[in-house]
């Protein structure tokens, strides 16, 4: 056996392990950061239809402004086109009623990317009577 022949057998194979090694993590890298930004996404809008539907649940304001104001929190937190369907209901209860603001969104794709999915958040806030 001639141990140089053994050496040269793995030629160039740091390379191709280097390849696939690389490949992998980058794809790990990326399917971390779609998660990630697909959790900031949905929690902005939850935060923001819950604040919208506290504020519009106020004695001196209506559904309109509780709408208005989560359209401003989604556009100046994450885009204005996750602002593009906001819509309210009310629920009716025994002492009084509930404010419901639903926001429906796509999933993005790698934070900046078109929506894959759809997203449908919900805040709610009671109103006395």
């Amino acid at each position: 056996m001639n141990p140089a022949a053994g050496v040269s057998d793995e030629r160039g194979s740091a390379t191709a392990e280097f390849t696939m090694v690389a490949a992998l993590l980058s794809l790990l890298f990326l399917a971390v950061l779609q998660i990630a930004g697909m959790i900031h996404v949905r929690n902005t809008l939850i935060d923001a239809a819950s604040t919208g539907a506290r504020f519009g649940a106020l004695a001196d304001r209506s559904a309109e402004d509780g709408v208005a104001r989560a359209e401003r929190l989604i556009s100046g937190s994450v885009s204005e086109r996750y602002a593009q369907e906001v819509t309210y209901e009310y629920i009716d209860e025994t002492e009084g009623r509930t404010l419901r603001i639903t926001v429906n969104a796509r999933i993005p794709v790698l934070v900046v990317g078109p929506g894959v999915g759809e997203l449908e958040l919900t805040g709610s806030a009671y109103e006395f009577e």
